[in-house]
């Protein structure tokens, strides 16, 4: 059983956001779906964004709410590929002078932010001390 079905994305800028997530989820092994507003991991895990009349304000994950959501990888290659690559594709990098262990001596991550303000952390699913 999946932890998750799926969670809603509400964007400001839909052709930018799909950009930027359109490229992580494609790191991710996720496949995309309809117009480009859609995206499926591999275990059935979906999101959907869009942007809605019903938005107000811009994304603040300082605020009340989620702060940000973390997913994970399988290998230090996959991570260091998608930092080298984030740039490139509208993600800035925070913690930059503490990767990969941003998180602490025994945390192995990533941490991105899109163009909007969504935090999203890359975790080595497989703790690797020496990585």
């Amino acid at each position: 059983m999946r932890a998750i079905h799926h969670w809603d994305l509400w964007v400001d800028d839909f052709e930018t956001a799909s950009g930027e997530w359109g490229w992580l989820f494609g790191e991710l092994g996720w496949e995309a779906g309809e117009k480009g507003h859609f995206w499926e991991a591999p275990d059935g895990t979906y999101v959907f964004m869009e942007h809605s009349s019903d938005q107000h304000g811009t994304q603040d994950r300082l605020r009340p709410g989620v702060n940000h959501i973390a997913f994970t990888v399988e290998s230090r290659e996959v991570l260091d590929r998608m930092r080298a690559a984030s740039t490139e594709h509208g993600w800035h990098e925070m913690y930059a002078d503490r990767y990969p262990h941003a998180g602490g001596d025994e945390h192995t991550a990533l941490y991105l932010e899109s163009s909007e303000g969504f935090e999203v952390e890359i975790v080595l699913e497989v703790e690797d001390l020496t990585a």
